[in-house]
């Protein structure tokens, strides 16, 4: 991803050149290292990036939890930021790409776009980590008249697929840069055909961090329509036996098992396994019972939180664990005398959320935008507003 790496530079000058710069809208240092941000506004996107200092050179970077998608607004800023400032380059990597597709909003959508949305397909399936794209763009041409949303959280893989869609001129798929686990929650009830989840990355060692799990399942049953179908592909013994407990565990599904069955489209992945003869499972989950509709009244909104003087010295470090969530203040940032950005992880404990909240006199927000609006998240968010007064 972009980045420079630059001579090192006096900080302070951030405070005269920002005026002059009208992207830059903040910049913030790290209440307990070295590390600084900049408040970004460019091309219709607000995002931070990173200044981390070092003896021989400073890095200049996005930053991961606000970036978005297009590669180049974030290449165009690093280099307005560098220019701005006069920086000295050592190495850079922001060379602007003009063969990248256009990242159309008729296929690219944020999360916070199914908060109210109309689907243009009377039928939807979902793809969660579609890597390469080709199963998902095979399905989507094999079926026009079903909407296909690949959900995929690496944002090369993302962009390529994108590309293959604008080439393809394919107007039934779309793409979502964003973990599936939260994702799911964002869809109505019993709206949708099928889902596919092949090849998991298996997580041995982290298997909180599994997209198959009973809260996966349990969304996952919500959407599907009667019949509908959770499709998984894995070449994982262990994530074949996980999964299959998991699914056993749920009462009124219908769970069929196959192995090495041969489908019409082959993966990259997929391949190479074939190639060793290794063995690749199936499982078929389908769902028999139609779900309540799903109803939430949230609020992400901070009301009469704002920034008092001292904030950060009373906020608790380490990770607070509750029922359903946990909320955890990771980093803290002041922007000057007046402002403090927070880094905080919080939400379900296998789908946690990852946000800055920004903090002024006038009042508080979540930068760059407010979490996915599930039940659990507004647990926590009403927690933070708590431990913020």
């Amino acid at each position: 991803m972009p980045h420079l790496k630059v001579k090192p530079f006096d900080i302070s000058i951030l405070e005269t050149h920002s005026i002059k710069n009208p992207i830059i809208t903040f910049y913030a240092k790290a209440c307990h290292s070295n590390d600084y941000l900049l408040g970004i506004e460019h091309a219709g996107e607000e995002f931070l990036l990173q200044i981390k200092p070092d003896i021989h050179a400073y890095l200049l970077k996005y930053d991961k939890v606000t970036r978005p998608l297009k590669v180049n607004i974030l290449k165009e800023a690093i280099a307005s930021v560098c220019d701005t400032l006069h920086l000295e380059v050592l190495s850079s990597n922001i060379a602007i790409s003009n063969t990248k597709a256009t990242l159309s909003s008729e296929y690219f959508k944020k999360i916070k776009d199914f908060e109210d949305i109309h689907y243009p397909k009377n039928k939807l399936a979902v793809e969660v980590g579609f890597g390469s794209g080709r199963h998902l763009l095979y399905q989507a041409h094999k079926h026009p008249d079903t909407l296909f949303i690949g959900i995929e959280i690496h944002t090369p893989s993302a962009q390529q697929v994108l590309k293959q869609v604008a080439l393809q001129k394919l107007d039934n798929v779309w793409v979502v840069n964003y973990d599936a686990r939260l994702f799911l929650e964002m869809l109505d009830s019993n709206i949708c055909e099928h889902i596919f989840v092949h090849f998991p990355v298996p997580w041995d060692k982290k298997p909180q961090r599994r997209v198959i799990s009973p809260s996966f399942l349990t969304e996952s049953m919500r959407v599907l329509s009667v019949d509908g179908r959770l499709e998984l592909r894995t070449d994982s013994d262990k994530y074949f036996w996980y999964a299959l407990e998991t699914f056993f565990s749920k009462p009124k599904i219908q769970v069929e098992v196959r192995k090495n069955e041969a489908l019409e489209i082959t993966s990259k992945y997929e391949a190479r396994w074939l190639k060793k003869d290794k063995d690749i499972y199936d499982i078929y989950v389908k769902c028999k019972e139609n779900s309540e509709p799903k109803v939430l009244e949230i609020d992400f909104n901070f009301k009469t939180v704002k920034y008092d003087k001292g904030l950060e010295d009373t906020l608790v470090k380490k990770a607070m664990v509750f029922d359903r969530y946990f909320v955890h203040f990771e980093r803290l940032y002041k922007a000057g005398a007046k402002k403090l950005l927070i880094k905080c992880a919080f939400g379900s404990f296998d789908r946690p959320e990852h946000k800055y909240i920004l903090l002024e006199e006038q009042g508080c927000r979540y930068f760059v935008a407010p979490p996915v609006k599930t039940s659990v998240n507004y647990e926590a968010h009403k927690k933070i507003m708590e431990l913020l007064q």
